[in-house]
């Protein structure tokens, strides 16, 4: 009951926070960041370690991932996407790589000098792939955007966050195989990848059929219901029974059944049913922004030194220049 009571507090903070930064014309999901670093751990403490950590708490957490993922998935829509999609692809693929390799080179030099162990220079330049698809979208539908940038956004910043899962575990595994001398098992990579869009893809498949059958939009909503809830129970079950630790991305499950539907019922039908479901997806969303923020020291931002400033910085020329390396090998503008 104690831990209902405070996580209503952090979500009714979090959104007051957030129309308030509306109403200065700037994104309410930094309002929702904001309020969870102010009522978590390092905060206010309303949402405190235990409960962060209670298995309640990070089940549900999985729920609201997997529903945020439906924002995402349904505008994979492979009509819109086809014509531009090698560009997109390709000029994902070059900025992400690109990112690594630039951290990861700066960052090897900078250790190398400093006496450092080089192969953590590695391990930051996976973090730095770490990108968010969520709060693009989030932003994208706040401010109801429309244009070329727009359409390209969507499918590249899921490109993104799946190529920065790739990268990032192949990095982890790689170290942890060199300091346990090979009892890391590389299988790990592809399963953590496959898993989630193969769980969510059978449930868009089974679920899309049955929307085909249907034009109620209350069967289409109690469907979707249904079925996002049984793809997040079964990947929990995963996560914990195959897994030593949960390493399954959530929202990856929600974006690949929200597809696979997405692209199986007319768009027309797709539109109603989003736009039923957006207003439970946004408080979602805000739920699991409040849940980014908890865990974020914001004492640390004060004691920022200099290798703070070259990450930011060597992340930034990663981005740019490897986003602009793509695009200038597909002619686009």
């Amino acid at each position: 009951m104690l831990l209902l009571v405070r996580y209503t507090a952090a979500f009714v903070i979090a959104l007051c926070l957030g129309k308030a930064l509306s109403k200065c014309r700037l994104p309410a999901i930094l309002g929702w960041l904001i309020a969870g670093m102010a009522v978590g751990p390092f905060g206010l403490t309303v949402l405190n370690s235990a409960i962060l950590e209670t298995p309640v708490y990070e089940t549900l957490m999985c729920i609201i991932e997997c529903m945020v993922g439906l924002l995402i998935g349904s505008e994979l829509v492979w009509k819109k996407i086809k014509a531009a999609g090698m560009q997109i692809f390709i000029t994902t693929l070059t900025q992400s790589v690109g990112t690594f390799l630039i951290v990861s080179l700066v960052f090897t030099l900078a250790f190398y000098t400093a006496g450092i162990l080089v192969y953590i220079a590695f391990i930051l330049g996976g973090i730095a792939l770490a990108t968010a698809p969520a709060p693009a979208l989030s932003i994208v539908q706040e401010f109801k955007t429309n244009g070329p940038v727009t359409k390209t956004l969507i499918p590249m910043a899921v490109l993104d966050d799946m190529v920065g899962v790739v990268i990032f575990f192949t990095v982890i595994a790689a170290v942890k195989m060199h300091l346990a001398a090979g009892a890391f098992s590389p299988l790990i990579i592809p399963l953590i990848i496959v898993l989630p869009l193969f769980i969510g893809g059978i449930a868009g498949v089974i679920s899309g059929f049955i929307m085909q059958k249907t034009n109620s939009l209350a069967a289409l909503c109690i469907n979707l219901c249904i079925s996002i809830t049984a793809a997040s129970a079964i990947g929990i079950y995963v996560n914990t029974s195959i897994f030593a630790k949960p390493v399954l991305n959530f929202m990856l499950i929600g974006m690949a059944y929200s597809a696979l539907f997405s692209n199986m019922i007319p768009e027309e039908k797709l539109e109603k049913l989003m736009h039923r479901v957006n207003p439970v997806i946004s408080l979602a969303m805000t739920a699991a922004i409040l849940n980014l923020g908890a865990p974020l020291n914001y004492r640390l931002i004060f004691g920022a030194g200099f290798f703070t400033f070259l990450y930011i910085a060597s992340r930034a020329a990663g981005k740019y220049f490897g986003a602009r390396f793509g695009a200038a090998l597909m002619h686009s503008p």
